[in-house]
């Protein structure tokens, strides 16, 4: 029997190609969209603002699965027209091409986020929590899942709400990687913005197992915590780091990075998840910024 087609879009982004490795583990043929130039056969270089091209390539894949990563996923991102065009639009065009398909896809993984929940002091967010965005991030994914409703009766749609999770391969513009590059690069100080933070951190080879369990036992429709249901202050953070490189950092608060409506604290209820697809793998942080570390060391000693 001929393997089953699976479609990344945003392959090459942080994510994507941790999931396509789970994925070809399950023996899927697994594809990929990219706003990159195609540099092999199995990734399409597709805008998806570009509805007519994006739907060329839907129809030539042909793709059984999806998931949906492609996205503006940095909170900061400066350009707003970008954010809201980018993960709605851009989502709507996938859907309607998805759609059109003469035998559409069993199933639809839409990535939101965990931000939807906006701000709760002190709670453990389950997908039954209420919905307070707070950042304009926040609001273009919810909106996305509302609209993405529109599609529910013509496609098999699942959303998953990731919160916080790092690993090698991020970019340093998020606070993880960025803490580990400056002790792996023996840097005695840095600069960083709201300092009393707590959030739910995983692993990003946690999220791309969470992902390949939901194919694998083929779940389909509603909404999905991906997080690790710990909750590690910032300060924790630099602690676990200051013990894996066996000094501690000088830490300056930049106002210029201080974020407006900055989510203090963020929790997760993994539960509903691990009800429906059993235990997945997992790291302690202490295991992943270890692992980030080696890794940067590695890099800047070649």
């Amino acid at each position: 029997m001929k393997n089953q087609k699976a479609l990344i879009t945003g392959i090459e982004g942080f994510t994507g190609p941790y999931i396509k490795r789970v994925l070809e583990s399950l023996d899927f043929d697994v594809y990929g969209l990219s706003h990159k130039p195609a540099h092999d056969r199995k990734t399409f270089s597709a805008n998806l603002l570009e509805f007519e091209s994006l739907q060329t390539v839907i129809q030539d894949i042909q793709p059984d699965i999806v998931i949906h990563l492609a996205a503006i996923s940095f909170v900061a991102h400066g350009d707003i027209a970008d954010i809201y065009n980018s993960n709605i639009v851009g989502t709507r065009n996938l859907l309607r091409a998805l759609a059109e398909v003469k035998l559409p896809p069993s199933s639809v993984i839409l990535a939101s986020t965990a931000n939807v929940y906006g701000q709760v002091e002190g709670g453990v967010l389950d997908e039954q929590s209420l919905y307070r965005p707070a950042n304009d991030y926040a609001v273009s994914k919810l909106a996305m899942e509302q609209m993405s409703a529109l599609w529910s009766e013509s496609l098999p749609i699942t959303i998953v709400r990731p919160f916080n999770y790092t690993g090698v391969g991020q970019s340093e513009r998020f606070l993880l990687p960025k803490i580990v590059s400056h002790f792996a690069s023996g840097a005695r100080e840095i600069e960083l913005g709201n300092v009393d933070v707590y959030r739910d951190f995983s692993d990003v080879r946690t999220i791309a197992d969470m992902y390949g369990k939901l194919v694998q036992h083929e779940i389909v429709g509603g909404a999905f915590n991906l997080c690790s249901g710990s909750v590690y202050s910032l300060t924790a953070v630099l602690d676990m780091m200051a013990d894996i490189a066996g000094y501690a950092i000088d830490v300056t608060v930049n106002p210029a990075f201080v974020r407006d409506n900055e989510i203090k604290y963020l929790k997760g209820s993994n539960d509903k998840l691990l009800r429906a697809v059993g235990a997945v793998e997992s790291y302690s942080l202490s295991e992943t910024l270890q692992w980030m570390y080696q890794s940067a060391i590695s890099c800047q000693a070649k």
